[in-house]
Parts: C-alpha cells; sequence; structure tokens
C-alpha cells in the first residue's frame, strides 16, 4: 500500500472515508441526465430550456468554487467537506416543496444548491487524495476514488429512470439523498482527518509572494493554464454528451426514454466504472499523460461517428466515448494540480471553477438541435473539446521529461 504510505505516515483509511464522498456527487450529477428529458415532458419545453437543469448545477461551482476554497484555506478541507455537505442535504430537501409547488424555475434553485454543495465537496475531495500518499502516485490515487464517482453515475440515471419515467414523484429520489447526505454530514463531524498543509506551511504561496510582488506566478504558466482550459471543455464534453444521450437514442434508435436511461446507466456508466479502476491501475506503469493522449484520440473517433452514424451503431461509439471518458477529469486535475507547485488550495478552487463548463455545452447542443431537428449535429460540440484535450495531453507529454521527470 506504497501509495497511500508518505514520510512514514500511512493515510488509508482518511483516504477511503473522503472517497466515499465521491459516489454522492456522482449520483447528484448523473441523475440530471434524466430530469433534462423529464422536464421536457412534463413541462412541455425546449432541450435548450430543459438545459437550465445542468446550467444551474455548474454555474453554482462557477460561482462557489473561489469561497469554497476560501473555507478550505481557512479551516481546513474538513469544514469545506461539511460545508458542501449541507448545501447538497437542503437543496436535495427543497425537492419536497418543489414537487408541490411544481415549478420548473424552483426545481432550478434547488438544483443550484446542490450545486453550491457539490462546489465545495469537489474542491475539497479531489486535491485531499493527492496528497494522501506518495506525490508520485497522486493520479493513480484520484482515479481509484473517482471509481465510487463512476458507481454514483450509475446509480442516478437508473434510479431516476426508474421513477420519473414510470409516473413517480420527483421528490422520492432527492428526499432520500437529502436525508442520507445529512447522515454522512454528522459522521463527517465526529471523524478524525488529517490536515494535510501545503508546502507554504497552511498558507497560501500566493499570500506570501504577494508580499514580495510576485502573486500566484505558478498559477499563470502555460501549463496550468492549459490545464484549466482542458479540464473546462472536459466537463463541457461530459455533460454534453450525459444530457442528450437519451433523446439522440430515443430519436436515431427505436429504444424509449425508460430503456435508454438503462443503458445509459448500465452501458455506459458501467463502461466508464471500469474505466477508472482500470485506468488508475495501469497509471502505476503508464504515465497519466500518456494514457489521457490515448483516451482522448479515441473519443474523438468516437464522437465523429456518433455525429455521422445512424440506428444502433451509433451505441457501440457510445459505449467506447464512456469508456474514453473515465480518467480524463481526475487525471487532467492531478496533472494541472501538478503545474501548481505547492499552490494547492487556491489552484483547486480555479480547477473547480472550470467545471462552469457543463452550463456551457448542453445550451449550446440544445441550440443546434432545435435548429437543424438533428440531434447528432449537436455532438459537433463535444467533438471539439476531446481534439484540445488530445493536445493537452501531447504538450503535457512533451514538457514533462525536462522540468519533471
Amino acid at each position: 500500500m506504497q501509495m497511500f504510505t508518505y514520510k512514514g505516515r500511512n493515510y488509508l483509511l482518511p483516504f477511503l472515508l473522503i472517497s466515499s464522498l465521491f459516489f454522492l456527487w456522482g449520483f447528484a450529477h448523473s441523475i440530471l441526465e434524466v430530469l433534462n428529458p423529464h422536464f421536457q415532458e412534463s413541462f412541455q419545453i425546449s432541450k435548450t430550456m430543459a438545459s437550465l437543469v445542468q446550467a444551474a448545477v455548474y454555474g453554482g461551482y462557477f460561482l462557489m468554487a473561489l469561497p469554497a476554497g476560501y473555507i478550505i484555506s481557512r479551516w481546513g478541507y474538513k469544514a469545506g467537506v461539511l460545508t458542501g455537505l449541507a448545501l447538497y442535504g437542503i437543496g436535495a430537501l427543497l425537492f419536497i416543496p418543489g414537487a408541490q409547488i411544481n415549478s420548473f424555475y424552483f426545481f432550478v434553485f434547488s438544483l443550484f444548491v446542490i450545486g453550491c454543495g457539490l462546489t465545495c465537496l469537489e474542491t475539497s475531495a479531489n486535491p485531499y487524495t493527492t496528497v494522501l500518499g506518495d506525490p508520485d502516485k497522486a493520479e493513480s490515487r484520484i482515479n481509484l476514488s473517482q471509481c465510487l464517482n463512476g458507481l454514483g453515475w450509475i446509480a442516478g440515471p437508473f434510479v431516476g429512470g426508474a421513477l420519473l419515467f414510470n409516473g413517480g414523484s420527483i421528490a422520492t429520489p432527492y428526499a432520500i439523498v437529502g436525508i442520507a447526505v445529512l447522515l454522512v454530514a454528522v459522521m463527517f463531524a465526529l471523524a478524525k482527518l488529517p490536515e494535510i498543509k501545503d508546502k507554504e506551511d497552511g498558507r497560501q504561496t500566493c499570500d506570501v509572494q504577494a508580499a514580495s510582488g510576485d502573486s500566484c506566478s505558478s498559477l499563470r504558466t502555460a501549463p496550468f493554464v492549459f490545464g484549466l482550459t482542458a479540464l473546462f471543455l472536459y466537463v463541457a464534453a461530459q455533460t454534453g454528451v450525459n444530457s442528450f444521450f437519451i433523446n439522440y437514442m430515443t430519436e436515431n434508435t427505436a429504444l424509449d426514454s425508460v430503456t435508454a436511461s438503462q443503458w445509459l446507466a448500465f452501458g455506459g456508466m458501467g463502461l466508464f466504472v471500469f474505466g477508472r479502476l482500470t485506468g488508475g491501475i495501469v497509471m502505476n506503469y503508464v504515465r497519466g499523460e500518456t494514457l489521457l493522449g490515448i483516451y482522448a484520440a479515441t473519443a474523438t473517433i468516437a464522437t465523429a461517428f456518433i455525429i455521422f452514424a445512424a440506428g444502433w451503431s451509433s451505441m457501440a461509439a457510445f459505449l467506447v466515448l464512456y469508456l474514453c471518458e473515465s480518467i480524463m477529469f481526475p487525471t487532467i486535475f492531478a496533472l494541472a494540480l501538478r503545474s501548481a507547485k505547492g499552490n494547492t488550495k487556491r489552484a483547486s478552487s480555479l480547477l473547480i471553477m472550470t467545471i462552469v463548463g457543463g452550463a456551457v455545452a448542453p445550451p449550446i447542443m440544445g441550440y443546434i438541435a432545435d435548429t437543424t431537428h438533428a440531434m447528432s449535429r449537436a455532438f459537433a460540440v463535444p467533438l471539439v473539446c476531446y481534439i484540445v484535450i488530445a493536445a493537452y495531453s501531447v504538450y503535457y507529454k512533451r514538457r514533462r521529461p525536462a522540468k519533471e521527470a
């Protein structure tokens, strides 16, 4: 268990505890892919309007990321986790009165509150996993944590599809999740977690450097900025693909919404989990940027096939795409964080802000689908994103031997 041990300390138990959070936000994100078509049907709104579901959650990331970073820097990772769980639980429980009000915009507000909570969780948990052990195994460690995130991605479409497309109340899954999240918050409040400090001994390097006139220089370098861009585009691509998978399948195959949601849960997300598990293991032997490049190039080909293919053959392309997406977020996150050179907490806040990409792609793709009346054409948006991610992997691989090997 060398990857969880560093300087004589074993961080396995804290790693397992913090990794459990990844399931919670995976579920919260993936159920959105069911909410989107559900709201289209129940409120008789367009694809573009329904994309406000994603925009609300991912917009919360943009607005809450810096406050979340401040909370972590001031009071530590545990405080960030507790704040995130509280907001997540409150937002989920708001769906109970929301079901009585039956207002699309009230649901959007509730999702925004959840998004703010998820921001605190991800700003805390993602960097925390990278420092709980051997620094050279950071990419592998975060990919293993993200396996539980993938299980949440499986559960969301399955539970949501089974309830919402069969006449169930929208309040039911969120009420259960809200109660569960608040119970987890109590558990974390009682748990003892080691507070890992950055190289600047608990103070942000940016603040120390500001006194000497050299503020956040490591966050202004090309490697870190390119990492921010790649992460923004990945989240945009992933959210766009997930948001319109059900629409694509019901329009281009004989699948109904329930069956399509099951394919998304067990087919797409099943391969997503498998890819993260195997990717985390492979990265003990293959550099993260190398594997990222292979997967991004394959995702580009699969997405091009989705645009131009028709019928059931496109399902195979989607399955390949989900497998390739699996390692992208945690790997890009870890590589970019490595480029931050010690500014872990501030860099994490900036990286989490890029999740706002999830609020950008769905409206653009929805508009393309609504105006062209062809869902497949909208997938040109994620296609461009994967091309840039492949370029980032090549760039990082070329610069790493000279400065980081």
